[in-house]
């Protein structure tokens, strides 16, 4: 026992003399992708890991099963070479909604596998109740589909209650109080319209997702959100989501007093500002926070909102739209995955021209959101995330999932990556060394 407890102390402490976290003898050299990340800088493969290397990371079965279905190669051949870990917390890894693949979203249950699964940044979507609370919803009016308020007494409180097949029930958080929300219960966003009771319409989850984890599915507050991170040592990123535009004026006087809630909810809990990425679709709230609250503002996120597939379309933002981004003092830019990337004429995943003209323009990228897309079939079936390969030519099974991992983090060169399976991300990061 004397002997075993000197030989982890001596682990211990050339841990800390070395300052940077094990890497696999191996590993660093059996990976010879085409090139060299482009844009993170050197060593941006090494990462430090700092205190996140202590924390328990739990990885599980997926990324293994992935790279199993990748095709042979030097990528896959890296990432078989880190399979025995060290696994550790990444800023690289950014919990979407939490582990929203397989647990109810925004949920603490959510939140915390997100943490396990090594995110070092946690998403709570920030919306209100009637009485002025913020809480972690996706959206302010999506409790009919994340929760079973439609199978309790509150349906009457809906905007919009179900009413029986085929209604099209309209439940929002500021339909309810604080303590009303809190009665509520979490799960798998989903619904079945043609259900024939309340309970009924609580159904519906997709094949790609699961119910086996919404036995519990506590909603948090965005203040119990901020708590439970700091508690697993997680870092925030909550976004301000847009809303009735009158119940706003009506609970907070104006947007501007909306966003700075926000801001002063994390205040009021000692949030480190370097430790938030504040995120919103509105252009408006980030140039409120840079001006306003400019500890919390440098880091603030504009969301792309780019969309073709509606009508009228969202187009791309022009190169010199991008450029006055810039100017106005906005950092990071996101738009979703699809959009950064591309198919070349061989059937390679490739960084897209829009991601060159951001980076060009000096943004740095956080992207969204995988894991969030069912890719069993390809990325032809795969839906609006995979809408870069819509002949399935370079994306055709799931493990190739990480083909475009690989060219968003190397070529592109983003930040941060949103996913609903944080653990499939985190292996990545980890393997590649990013931090």
């Amino acid at each position: 026992m004397w002997i075993r407890t000197c030989a982890i102390g001596m682990l211990a402490l050339l841990a800390a003399v070395a300052g940077t976290r094990f890497v696999h003898a191996d590993s660093k050299d059996s990976y010879t992708g085409s090139d060299e990340r482009d844009d993170r800088g050197d060593g941006a493969y090494e990462g430090s890991g700092g205190e996140r290397r202590d924390a328990v990371v739990q990885l599980g079965a997926r990324p293994l099963y992935l790279i199993d279905d990748m095709d042979d190669g030097p990528l896959k051949e890296r990432m078989q070479s880190c399979k025995q870990g060290p696994f550790y917390r990444t800023d690289f890894s950014i919990g979407h909604r939490g582990a929203a693949l397989q647990f109810p979203e925004h949920t603490r249950e959510s939140y915390r596998s997100g943490a396990r699964q090594g995110a070092g940044i946690v998403e709570c979507d920030t919306t209100f109740t009637s009485d002025g609370e913020l809480v972690c919803r996706h959206s302010e009016c999506d409790l009919h589909t994340t929760t079973n308020i439609v199978n309790t007494p509150l349906n009457a409180m809906c905007s919009t209650p179900w009413s029986g097949p085929g209604s099209s029930p309209k439940c929002c958080t500021s339909d309810i109080t604080l303590d009303q929300f809190r009665t509520l219960t979490g799960k798998m966003d989903a619904s079945n319209p043609a259900a024939t009771t309340a309970e009924g319409y609580l159904g519906g989850t997709a094949g790609g997702r699961t119910d086996l984890h919404t036995g519990r599915g506590n909603l948090v507050t965005l203040r119990e959100s901020i708590e439970l991170n700091e508690k697993m040592g997680v870092k925030h990123t909550p976004e301000l989501k847009g809303g009735d535009a009158t119940r706003i004026k009506r609970v907070f006087g104006s947007q501007e007093a909306y966003a700075q809630k926000l801001i002063d909810t994390l205040v009021a809990e000692g949030v480190n500002p370097n430790n938030v990425w504040l995120q919103s679709f509105d252009l408006n709230d980030v140039r409120y926070w840079i001006k306003h609250a400019p500890a919390f503002g440098k880091q603030a996120v504009y969301l792309d909102d780019i969309d073709p597939t509606v009508t009228p379309a969202i187009p791309r933002l022009t190169e010199g739209e991008l450029q006055d981004l810039k100017k106005q003092g906005v950092r990071i830019f996101a738009p979703p995955m699809w959009a950064l990337l591309a198919v070349d004429g061989n059937g390679n995943v490739v960084r897209s021209r829009y991601a060159l003209d951001i980076k060009h323009a000096g943004l740095d990228i956080i992207t969204w959101t995988f894991e969030r897309a069912d890719l069993r079939k390809g990325a032809a079936k795969a839906g609006w995330y995979y809408q870069f390969d819509p002949t399935s030519e370079a994306i055709r099974k799931d493990g190739d999932m990480y083909e475009a991992l690989d060219v968003l983090a190397r070529k592109v060169g983003v930040l941060g990556v949103f996913s609903d399976w944080p653990a499939t991300v985190t292996y990545y990061a980890n393997c590649m060394g990013l931090k």
